[in-house]
């Protein structure tokens, strides 16, 4: 008898390593069958161009460090969006005091303006005035005006330019063009497409 089962265990040892793997393969397969699947990751929505948060029938005054005011933007209704950080503005104005206190004034059906004002974009009707003064040799400097259907000002660097037909008129002085781009401090105005010009001599 204790041969025989001597025997069986000599067999059953041979087959051990067989079933304890095909038992390890039916555990694995159950523990696989069992575990829930992992929802995939959720992408975060993109960013909605929605205001948040409305003005009407506002004006808004910055000052320099002296209490001198530096600019003043009014307008009907603004929205500002955050995916962008710009503000919306409807009827526009805006006045500005360059560091010399020369007065320049923007107006526009709307205007879009980034988040430090240091670029405005101006849309329908879009007109910016710079008041006449004395330049620093003394001599006076006639009032200077845009006109256009898109003008956009960078402000720190005193420069408009505009990819639609515009027109400058400089004292008695006027010009159009197709596009323009004016840098004050440079003293450059690029004029291109259809030019025209009407020069005429200051009375004395």
């Amino acid at each position: 008898m204790s041969k025989l089962l001597r025997t069986i265990w000599e067999r059953l040892s041979l087959y051990l390593p067989v079933i304890l793997m095909g038992l390890l393969a039916l555990g694995t397969y159950w523990l696989v069958r069992s575990t829930p699947l992992l929802a995939p990751a959720q992408q975060e929505p993109a960013p909605r161009h929605d205001p948040d948060y409305l003005m009407r029938k506002f004006s808004v005054k910055t000052f320099d460090a002296t209490g001198r005011l530096k600019s003043e933007v009014a307008g009907t209704d603004a929205r500002h969006y955050p995916d962008t950080d710009t503000l919306e503005i409807d009827l526009v104005r805006i006045r500005s005091f360059n560091p010399e206190g020369q007065l320049s004034v923007a107006t526009a059906s709307q205007a879009l303006i980034n988040s430090d004002a240091s670029e405005v974009q101006l849309f329908g009707k879009a007109r910016v005035v710079r008041a006449a003064a004395l330049s620093q040799n003394g001599q006076t400097e006639p009032e200077l005006e845009f006109r256009s259907e898109y003008l956009h000002a960078f402000m720190l660097t005193e420069r408009i330019q505009s990819h639609q037909p515009v027109e400058m008129i400089r004292g008695k002085d006027r010009f159009s063009a197709d596009t323009m781009d004016f840098d004050k401090p440079g003293h450059v105005l690029l004029l291109k497409g259809h030019v025209k010009g009407l020069l005429l001599p200051e009375l004395k």
